[in-house]
């Protein structure tokens, strides 16, 4: 019944019989004899069926939810059991908004360094793309804001408080500057990072209540190709402190604390409200207490 679970939320997942097979390593035929055979097992059909996968019934629609919680707790048995045999191992899969990305190892590191079988994925992704893959079980535990917008129902633990910086060329003239304004920031041409990014809605914020809306020139989901926009001398930029000093280590760039209240927010952990959390999760959850803690 599990494995028959596994392909179900596979195949809610991905909205695609042969997508959802090659998720779960079967064969297409085998995937869709295992939710035929899931439909006969509860007397209700699951899927709207047709020449290709038209979504979930009314039914399947509500056994999407159920099924995700019989799946985590098997998965957080079986953790616990490999754990009583053979001590804290396994893979933990985690999201992270591009912008934590710079610190990221200050989360992880000594969370690795409890034992050589213990594996990491860590993966960018949206604050929004942290909850769905959370909510989905796709992913174990995400760092992103927790101070702008809502994390759904999920633990939080906050991790450290970012300030942002405006990013320039070191030719521009404000790049020796002690600080700036957000007004000086809002006139000047800009690349940002895409809306669909969290960072990106609080720079709008700023931009807007310093009266100028922001119509950035160029705007871009990968924070390599901001950086090599504002190195040309053309535009500016606005990041968090990690991710400017990153750059600014290239002599081509600088990165300049901005002036004003609300420019530091807060970063943390987000990961299932559920007690206990299978071990591995637990050490993670741990190591965000002691690194929040010690910041």
């Amino acid at each position: 019944m599990i494995d028959k679970l596994e392909m179900f939320l596979a195949l809610a997942r991905e909205r695609h019989f042969g997508r959802a097979a090659l998720a779960v390593g079967v064969t297409q035929p085998t995937l869709s004899s295992a939710i035929r055979q899931l439909e006969e097992t509860l007397g209700v059909q699951l899927v709207q069926r047709g020449s290709r996968f038209q979504g979930l019934t009314p039914e399947g629609e509500r056994l999407l939810d159920r099924a995700r919680r019989i799946v985590a707790d098997t998965r957080a048995l079986k953790d616990e059991m490999r754990a009583a045999r053979q001590g804290l191992s396994g893979m933990l899969r985690i999201g992270v908004i591009p912008t934590a990305l710079p610190r990221i190892a200050e989360l992880t590191a000594p969370l690795l360094a409890r034992g050589p079988d213990l594996r990491l994925t860590v993966l960018s992704r949206t604050s929004d793309g942290i909850l769905a893959g959370i909510e989905a079980l796709e992913l174990d535990a995400g760092v992103t804001y927790l101070d702008n917008e809502p994390t759904g129902r999920l633990a939080q633990l906050p991790l450290w408080r970012e300030s942002l910086r405006l990013l320039v060329s070191s030719r521009d003239p404000r790049a020796e500057r002690a600080e700036v304004t957000w007004d000086e920031v809002a006139g000047l041409p800009l690349c940002l990072l895409t809306p669909d990014m969290q960072n990106r809605r609080i720079v709008d914020r700023h931009l807007s209540r310093a009266g100028q809306p922001p119509v950035p020139q160029v705007e871009t989901n990968s924070t390599i190709a901001l950086a090599a926009h504002v190195a040309t001398g053309r535009w500016g930029s606005v990041v968090p402190e990690a991710l400017a000093v990153l750059f600014a280590r290239s002599a081509d760039l600088a990165a300049v604390p901005i002036a004003g209240v609300g420019a530091s927010h807060v970063v943390g952990l987000v990961a299932p409200l559920r007690a206990p959390h299978p071990p591995l999760l637990a050490a993670l959850v741990a190591a965000a207490e002691r690194l929040g803690k010690a910041r």
